[in-house]
């Protein structure tokens, strides 16, 4: 995203559950980028969710949603690969 690399937006699998729970952060919320939401959530209610606050944060947060993504559509193309290689296996055998 614009020719930089932001560590600080890295999905992580794994998540801190408790600090999850304590900063009330929705079950729905809790993917792969949660840990960046905690800091965000904390921001807006410190500014009073003014929009021209926490633009870092909130940057940071759908950085690491674009990333997510990005590691989603690689796993299905690796996944379709896997697909085609097993059907062009069982269409082999077959025969």
């Amino acid at each position: 995203m614009g020719g930089h690399y932001n560590p600080a937006a890295e999905p992580k699998s794994e998540q801190d559950l408790q600090k999850l729970k304590d900063a009330h952060i929705p079950v729905a919320f809790r993917d792969k980028c949660a840990h960046i939401l905690v800091d965000l959530n904390k921001c807006r209610r410190r500014t009073f969710y003014n929009p021209n606050k926490c633009e870092h944060e909130r940057h940071t947060y759908e950085e690491c949603q674009y990333y997510s993504y990005l590691q989603r559509v690689e796993a299905k193309k690796q996944e379709d690969v896997v697909m085609k290689a097993r059907k062009a296996d069982i269409e082999a055998s077959q025969k």
